[in-house]
């Protein structure tokens, strides 16, 4: 079988379609598939086993050039399976007559529309809003492009939920969780406590700095929990003005904000940590839970999207109400604290994210594909 697969971003850019295209990529190559890539970059990517196209995204046409990219490779597939960039999957596989599978991580007009400052409410309260006539245009042109797709998978039943008042077509939207990575052979968590430079009481956090992830609660929250370090790990547009907010909270000396790292550090940070960090406004199947998790590090997140779906209050992690830092802060104090709350949550994480191997979440995503190639 012979697939394109799209993203709009690759590594070393932080997020979840970053970690899951090419890991997809790897394992379909392994499965012996032929596998060509299609993402955007701002230079070009590093080399793989398959090739990678790429439209610049400091072209104000890469939209366009996106999509013809996506045509040009679809030509010599099989089937497009895209995890971003659904709509220019969507014409790129239709000009190319070819079948489109589709991996929706989130809304992209709702996105948008926080990106741009246009809307900051949460993603509940804006399938409610109406909008004016570009945010109704967007959201025909992804509706449009997802009942194109022969299969939606979406990694939470909450997202389900909200891609099925789009009006999809049930039977064709499954739920498929994010995959558990495939666990090096790490040191021991001293060793790598001692190497990555971490000590006392610790969080990690990893992922892209926006509104999303709600840094600037997490921060307010550890300036409630005396003696608590902080590791940020990515990159993103509010990177500048969090790094303010921590000297502001007089936390320079117990957050340190190490920018992209490669996906194995970030599974060697989450085994040196005590705990995740996760302060969302809102999420729909973080990737980073289930690698902290896979590495025995519980969570301490808000119970936003499809996060309770994997962080279950009191067995792996610890859930808040999104938006109060004090309530966070609690979490915080009281698992550092409890040490048996601490070791219990620690023992459990592991065998709580078994289920989500990469082979099988992998493999129903190639049985999916193989399906939709031969219709």
């Amino acid at each position: 079988m012979r697939v394109v697969v799209v993203s709009g971003i690759w590594p070393p850019d932080p997020g979840g379609p970053a970690s899951h295209a090419p890991a997809l990529a790897d394992f379909l190559v392994a499965r012996g598939h032929d596998v060509e890539v299609v993402t955007t970059a701002s230079s070009a990517p590093g080399p793989r086993s398959y090739p990678v196209s790429w439209a610049s995204r400091g072209s104000a046409l890469r939209h366009v050039q996106a999509a013809r990219l996506v045509r040009s490779a679809a030509r010599r597939a099989d089937v497009v399976y895209a995890t971003s960039m659904i709509r220019r999957a969507a014409l790129g596989a239709r000009a190319a007559g070819r079948p489109l599978v589709v991996k929706l991580v989130s809304d992209e007009v709702f996105e948008r529309a926080t990106r741009s400052g246009e809307y900051g409410g949460t993603l509940d309260e804006f399938q409610r809003v109406a909008g004016g006539p570009r945010t109704r245009a967007l959201r025909a042109a992804r509706t449009a492009a997802l009942r194109s797709a022969r299969h939606v998978f979406c990694p939470s039943a909450y997202l389900r939920e909200v891609a099925l008042g789009w009006g999809l077509d049930s039977a064709r939207v499954t739920v498929l969780p994010n995959p558990a990575p495939e666990i090096p052979e790490l040191p021991s968590r001293e060793a790598l406590r001692a190497d990555l430079g971490i000590a006392g009481d610790a969080l990690v956090f990893a992922g892209r700095l926006g509104p999303q992830k709600a840094l600037d609660v997490g921060l307010a929250a550890l300036s409630q929990a005396d003696g608590v370090t902080l590791v940020v790990v990515g990159d993103g547009p509010e990177r500048a003005a969090l790094e303010r907010t921590a000297a502001e909270l007089g936390l320079d000396s117990r957050v340190e904000f190490r920018g992209s790292v490669p996906r194995s550090e970030v599974l060697r940070l989450f085994r040196a940590a005590d705990a995740s960090l996760l302060p969302s406004a809102w999420e729909n199947f973080p990737h980073t839970v289930v690698e902290a998790l896979a590495v025995g590090c519980p969570v301490i997140a808000t119970a936003v999207g499809g996060v309770p779906e994997v962080v279950r209050d009191g067995e792996n992690g610890i859930l808040v109400e999104p938006g109060d830092p004090t309530a966070l802060a609690a979490a915080i104090t009281r698992f550092f604290t409890d040490r048996d709350l601490r070791e219990r949550l620690s023992a459990a994480a592991p065998a709580s994210v078994v289920e989500y191997s990469e082979e099988s979440v992998f493999g129903e995503i190639e049985a999916q594909l193989e399906q939709s190639a031969g219709a």
